[in-house]
């Protein structure tokens, strides 16, 4: 079949005609050229990496498509299943692996760029990789992987990368082909589903909420505009510092913000369901839905309520009454019963999959999400509304970014079922809409690069490479290309990075000039923030004569990060109460030589540092023991609710979602332990801890299982 024989095919099998953007980005494709497409969320870029895959199988060769998100792997893993067949399908996540050697393989871009570094075998035919989420390159904690995979992939293997909208796709593009070879950038600026954004305000002396238009075209809207000068002129007239009568006697403010019922009901009156409602507090989120219960909103029918509970038993098949006990379940059916649902990190995963299931069924009328929403799987709604238009950051409470308002945003409009969507900003006095406006209006933000060569980078390095060839390598990155493209050249250059990091790996004894010692080769299959501490915490034995649980909480001390103030004192005092009656299973020896290890591993931190402060290499975290003694008793065999207790107990109180990912973290890790066959007693008990660990809610009802 020729490509124009296929893409006719193609399009007429879609019963639908394509826009502007995907005919050329397929066109691009055809054209054997790498091709980036720049498109806001909801636009259709998906269609374009679903021609291109099949293009590829076409001509025998293999298709990998990566994600950032387990989460977002495991919806596309469905959706590809259903396009192409199950059978040509499989699935590489940290914790799953379906069908690893079908043509199609969906995974995260962690395993792609694992792949990379340890020459698997599965690179053998591949002819196409598919970047999902490629703005995430951005990200300060896993952006550099993105990196790493586009400069390590043979050249023969081409690239579909999809972006949220970003402002400097052209000058992005130019990275690619320099890294890629010839890159088409399609940039596509309009959203399918036309954006209306609105103000939602309550004025003086009025029972209910308005949803007002924030814009007229590109200009505020003549009633936003009233707004703020009838604010303005309050605002002479309120209390200030020279006011002399009481409070009490100022003419209180004509708008205030909806309360969240009277927003509900506000969006209900004008046909606005169903919404997300973006909070910057998982607290919140939680309050808002109590008091949506308290004030008894109901948007379901009975129909709707029985497939909620059906579609909610059908993911807790596996949960013991205990467990769901623990997890406050018959609040949280209740909730979902009325139509409502939060949705955040504090949640067990099993809880937002049920909620995302719901939704996608449009059987939920509000979700009230952190933005960590906006960023992960596909949930649009007809509306999105912002509770507040301002967040604290480390240099206190800022506007939104115009990225952070089009991220969320972008899920406003669900398409083939909205005509258009919606964003709401909810008044504030502190807020003037004008700056509301200017937000919206704003060109999306640039993307910059976030990559450093980490220690297990540099080891991957100096192991495939000559020293000018892992130089080369470094300074191909996006980083050093952005470098290099500023007028003045204020970062330390990447390839200076690397040897720095090579200078400290020297000096510990894991390469002996440009080559590895025997320490360096188990260097290169860490991957993890801390991976240089890891190794030297291997080869100290600070890992052996373990039991499963006591290594489990051991390498819990890699993954866990105290929050600075995580516990109100009211919180303190209930638990003091429990601390009698909790059964950690553990008893004092254990906990004594967990102790014991963990502050060996603190002794290594500090040497490590000591010597990185001499090469000027950034610290990883500390090593932190306060999860310790909790992810072990889960491992030995505690309740939910017990190790919840023993958490509130020794951390500061802790949702079941952190429990959950921090339990999670501690299991990938024992899993890199258990693949290093020549550690043999120790790989054999990492094993053993990985399964004690992966049980229960922290195996979690996977969104991969019922359809499996």
């Amino acid at each position: 079949m020729t490509p124009d024989d296929y893409r006719s095919q193609f399009i007429d099998g879609l019963g639908f005609g394509l826009d502007r953007f995907q005919l050329d980005a397929i066109e691009a494709f055809d054209e054997r050229v790498n091709v980036l497409v720049s498109a806001p969320t909801g636009s259709g870029k998906t269609l374009i990496a679903n021609y291109a895959i099949g293009r590829v199988l076409q001509r025998g060769e293999r298709a990998f498509y990566t994600t950032p998100l387990k989460a977002l792997s495991n919806q596309k893993y469905h959706e590809l299943s259903a396009l192409f067949g199950e059978s040509r399908v499989g699935l590489l996540t940290g914790d799953t692996s379906l069908n690893r050697n079908a043509e199609v393989i969906v995974m995260t871009t962690e395993v792609l760029r694992n792949m990379l570094l340890t020459d698997s075998q599965q690179l053998m035919t591949l002819g196409l990789v598919i970047l999902d989420e490629v703005h995430y390159l951005q990200d300060p904690f896993r952006g550099g992987v993105w990196e790493e995979v586009l400069i390590l992939t043979p050249a023969a293997v081409r690239f579909v990368a999809l972006s949220a909208t970003v402002g400097n796709a052209d000058f992005v593009g130019e990275w690619f082909s320099s890294v890629r070879g010839p890159t088409s950038v399609i940039v596509e600026k309009n959203r399918p589903i036309k954006l209306h954004d609105h103000v939602a305000v309550v004025r003086r002396g009025q029972p209910h909420a308005d949803v007002l238009d924030l814009l007229d075209g590109v200009r505020l809207s003549d009633e936003a505009r009233r707004v703020d000068n009838m604010m303005k002129a309050t605002r002479r007239f309120r209390p200030g510092p020279k006011w002399s009568g009481s409070k009490s006697s100022a003419p209180p403010p004509p708008f205030r913000a909806p309360r969240r019922s009277e927003l509900l009901q506000a969006l209900e009156r004008d046909d606005l369901l169903p919404v997300i409602v973006f909070i910057f507090s998982r607290a919140a989120c939680d309050d808002a839905v109590h008091q949506c219960r308290r004030d008894g909103l109901l948007f379901t029918t009975p129909e709707e309520r029985r497939e909620i509970e059906a579609i909610a038993q059908s993911r807790l098949s596996g949960f013991s009454d205990d467990d769901l006990k623990a997890l406050e379940f018959a609040d949280f059916i209740d909730s979902l019963r009325r139509g409502l649902a939060m949705h955040h990190a504090g949640m067990v995963p099993a809880f937002r999959e049920i909620v995302e299931a719901c939704f996608e069924q449009n059987l939920l009328a509000v979700v009230f999400a952190t933005e960590t929403l906006a960023l992960g799987v596909n949930m649009p709604a007809r509306s999105v509304a912002l509770e507040k238009f301002t967040k604290y950051s480390d240099a206190g409470r800022q506007f939104l970014t115009s990225g952070e308002f089009s991220q969320m945003t972008g899920r406003a409009g669900r398409r083939g079922l909205d005509d258009e969507g919606h964003a709401i900003v909810c008044f504030s006095n502190e807020v003037a809409l004008h700056d509301v406006a200017r937000v919206a209006l704003a060109p999306p933000s640039d993307l910059h690069s976030s990559f450093r060569p980490t220690y297990n980078f540099t080891a991957n390095l100096i192991n495939h490479f000559e020293f000018e060839t892992a130089l080369e390598v470094v300074q191909r990155s996006y980083a050093q290309f952005e470098t290099d493209h500023r007028p003045t050249g204020t970062k330390r250059p990447l390839g200076e990075q690397m040897m720095a990091r090579h200078k400290v790996l020297e000096e510990l004894g894991y390469a002996e000039g440009w080559k590895l010692s025997r320490q360096g080769q188990l260097l290169r299959s860490i991957y993890h923030e801390c991976d240089l501490l890891i190794a030297e915490s291997i080869s100290s034995d600070v890992f052996e004569g373990l039991e499963p649980a006591q290594l489990a909480g051991l390498l819990s001390c890699f993954v866990y990060e105290s929050k600075r103030s995580t516990r109100t004192p009211h919180a303190a005092k209930q638990v003091t109460k429990k601390k009698r009656s909790i059964n950690d299973r553990l008893g004092q020896e254990r906990r004594g030589s967990l102790n014991e290890r963990i502050a060996e591993i603190s002794v290594t931190s500090a040497t490590i540092r000591e010597i990185e402060d001499r090469y000027r290499v950034p610290h990883a975290k500390e090593p932190d023991g306060k999860f310790a003694t909790t992810i072990a008793a889960w491992a030995r065999g505690a309740s939910l609710g017990t190790v919840l207790d023993l958490a509130d107990l020794e951390i500061g109180q802790t949702s079941p979602g952190d429990f959950v990912r921090n339990a999670k973290q501690v299991a990938d890790l024992c899993e890199q332990l258990s693949r290093m066959h020549h550690l043999t007693d120790v790989a054999d008990v990492a094993n053993q801890a990985r399964d004690a660990v992966l049980r229960s809610v922290v195996a979690g009802a996977s969104s991969v299982h019922p359809l499996a």
